[in-house]
């Protein structure tokens, strides 16, 4: 039980604080390396929590492809993240309060839960004992959450369509001849041949 809250705490630790490197972090590639480390520590504590599915699809899926999706293009684009960041002054001061809102919220949660008789526990659905964990969050998703899945699935599907259209240019019209023009064009036709008079131009 104590190894439990020791990594609990550790993994916990990591992830918070690797998750406020990320923002603070101003080289962006050690930003990427900072939400890797971030996404690793969730996924510890998924697996210490007994949703190992969980911990294993955030490592392959986040840690696999995405992150690393990003670190490819924060080192292959050219970005001037100096720029960027000039208009962050701007933005701060609502940033400031909504943060200042989650705070306020995430407080008066954890005072509730310090609250006996507050929160009742509820037992799993369906069983732990009974059902593996990866058939538990199939039945629960397809049958109680079928149709928000379903919206996030066509969410996702509209964001990708608008990804591609803002990210579309047209094409870009290149001066040329037509391969058959060009095989057919004689000597005469490209070459013209002069006199030219000594000490005077064309």
């Amino acid at each position: 039980m104590i190894l439990e809250a020791v990594a609990f705490y550790f993994f916990a630790g990591v992830c918070v604080t690797s998750a406020l490197a990320v923002i603070i972090a101003r080289n962006p590639v050690r930003s990427v390396l900072f939400l890797i480390l971030s996404f690793c520590s969730a996924a510890a504590l998924f697996i210490l929590l007994g949703a190992e599915f969980l911990g294993l699809i955030l490592i392959v899926v986040y840690v696999g492809a995405v992150a690393v999706l990003f670190l490819f293009v924060v080192m292959m684009l050219d970005i001037d993240f100096t720029e960027l960041r000039s208009g962050l002054l701007n933005y701060l001061p609502v940033g400031a309060l909504v943060g200042f809102i989650l705070l306020i919220e995430l407080i008066l949660v954890f005072l509730i839960t310090l609250t006996p008789g507050t929160t009742t526990p509820k037992a799993p659905s369906p069983p732990l004992h009974t059902t593996p964990n990866t058939n538990a969050i199939g039945e629960i998703l397809y049958t109680d959450y079928f149709f928000l899945f379903q919206i996030a699935g066509v969410i996702l599907l509209v964001a990708m369509i608008g990804a591609i259209v803002l990210t579309l240019r047209p094409p870009v019209q290149r001066k040329g001849l037509p391969p058959a023009e060009q095989i057919a064009r004689s000597p005469s036709d490209s070459v013209e041949t002069r006199d030219l008079v000594s000490r005077r131009g064309a």
